[in-house]
């Protein structure tokens, strides 16, 4: 079988998935390794916490020690992937669905659908018309770092969230009235402020019901545009995704001529949420210049704004705050025009530039020395799936999908060595 030629076949679907038992799933799980970039002490308390128990915490590489020399880390990390599988720690349920309910701190449930999807019907450059694509651009320099930890890797921990474009809200959301017919798997509080999460195993008969609400959903979804159909958009964890694609073509280059049809490789776990479930809230990613001359970066943007045709862009630092004014060519995101004028400045200036998460955090850089925030607006969510169809994908960072403490936690696993 030439896999390459898979076009309609399902993108999304049943995984063999590994949970840990007898241990205590409140430290077992921490979040994704790509939030509190900017805060090193929210991982040096979940380290504190994770101590010298199982944790997904000694299986992962928090994006803030993704720098200098890593291969300690990284030794370390496949490691333990090989002890928890050798001590019998993980119990797999195979061919399975997960259905996931996570309680957040709005108090909103937001249901999600834990399973395996296709890489071959997937693309992170945005030069091609696959059936699932990424949401915002890529950094093909932070690739290579990630494939580090993923390539010789046993096991998968997914952060990603898958998003579809169910308007009629029929693939997920029934199986929230069939609990009661489906085993629970776990029902815990999250550590630091994650709020509760509950996951109901899918087999048997919900299983099937299941598979045809999807291929129903992915069937529909071609038929409204059947020479670019697109039925998934990867909302959380770009780059996450990115890599494991990136891991598998490097696979299928090493090994011509192999079948990778049924490859574990070939697929990568994550949660499908419905981009219509009211829940889904977009929150805007605010952009930082850190170790910077914050007044001379506030002046030279300011000076760029001579056109009429401005965007308006608040901004915070330790000498005051207010409103800057950068030219807009053409009717583009303010992210879009914010992102261009500080790659221009910064080529030519010293600093760096980061991700913050939620306006309090923003708010917090009025202390810091050399730092300048940049507040900006949400993305409309309705517009997603139609932008990304017409234009392909956005900036990167380009929104969050709620708070930090809101994003996927590593729970589940997957093997994706045979």
């Amino acid at each position: 079988m030439n896999v390459n030629t898979i076009t309609n076949a399902g993108c999304f679907s049943a995984a063999d998935v590994l949970l840990p038992e007898n241990c205590d799933l409140r430290r077992w799980a921490v979040i994704a390794c790509d939030q509190f970039t900017s805060q090193p002490e929210y991982w040096a308390q979940v380290n504190h916490d994770t101590k010298d128990v199982p944790s997904t915490s000694h299986l992962i590489l928090p994006e803030c020690e993704l720098t200098g020399n890593t291969e300690e880390k990284i030794r370390a990390i496949h490691e333990n992937m090989k002890r928890y599988l050798q001590e019998a720690l993980l119990r797999v349920y195979p061919d399975c669905f997960v259905y996931v309910e996570r309680t957040l701190q709005s108090g909103q449930l937001r249901r999600g659908l834990l399973g395996k999807v296709d890489l071959e019907q997937y693309d992170y450059t945005g030069t091609a018309d696959v059936a699932v694509r990424a949401t915002e651009q890529t950094v093909s320099e932070r690739i290579p770092p990630r494939m580090a930890v993923r390539r010789g890797a046993a096991l998968e921990l997914p952060h990603v969230l898958l998003l579809c474009n169910d308007e009629c809200c029929d693939v997920i959301e029934p199986l929230s009235g069939r609990k009661n017919r489906m085993p629970m798997l776990y029902d815990f509080d999250l550590m630091m402020g994650g709020g509760h999460i509950t996951g109901w195993l899918v087999t048997g008969e919900e299983k099937r019901a299941l598979e045809k609400r999807i291929a129903e959903y992915e069937t529909r979804e071609r038929k409204k545009h059947p020479d670019a159909a697109l039925l998934y958009a990867v909302g959380d964890g770009n780059h996450s995704l990115a890599t494991a694609k990136a891991c598998f073509e490097e696979l299928k280059t090493q090994n011509p001529g192999a079948d990778f049809s049924d490859h574990p490789a070939r697929f990568a776990l994550c949660e499908l949420n419905n981009i219509h479930d009211p829940s889904q809230v977009f929150e805007p990613i605010h952009r930082i210049v850190k170790n910077c001359d914050a007044d001379k970066l506030i002046r030279d943007l300011s000076n760029r704004s001579e056109s009429s045709s401005c965007t308006e862009i608040p901004w915070v630092s330790e000498t005051g705050s207010g409103t800057l004014r950068v030219e807009n060519h053409g009717d583009l995101l303010p992210l879009a025009v914010l992102q261009d004028a500080l790659d221009h400045w910064l080529a030519e200036n010293p600093g760096e530039l980061d991700y913050i998460h939620g306006d309090t955090a923003l708010e917090s850089l009025e202390h810091e020395k050399d730092c300048v925030g940049f507040r900006l607006p949400a993305l409309d969510k309705a517009g997603l799936f139609p932008g990304i169809l017409s234009g392909g994908v956005l900036p990167r960072k380009t929104f969050s999908m709620g708070e930090a403490e809101e994003k996927r936690y590593y729970l589940e696993a997957r093997r994706i060595l045979p």
